[in-house]
């Protein structure tokens, strides 16, 4: 598909037992899956993996916005 060739893939992780498994969002039928030692491993992995940086959105404003004030001091010494 297109969107994935230019975007990348969007995976989704999910878990069943001892195996992790993911497939792309958009319906490209790129999939797979891999399997752990435990069910705890294979689920804890499938939601660290399941991240995006979009949740993060708006959270890191306070580094932003003291960024001016940190090349100031920098610069200053």
């Amino acid at each position: 598909m297109l969107p994935c060739r230019i975007l990348g893939h969007r995976f989704r992780f999910s878990s069943e037992g001892s195996t992790m498994r993911w497939e792309c969002r958009r319906g490209c039928g790129t999939a797979g899956e891999k399997s752990y030692a435990s069910k705890e491993d294979a689920a804890r992995y499938a939601r660290a993996f399941n991240r995006e940086d979009r949740d993060k959105l708006g959270r890191n404003k306070l580094t932003l916005s003291l960024l001016p004030l940190r090349l100031f001091r920098r610069f200053r010494r």
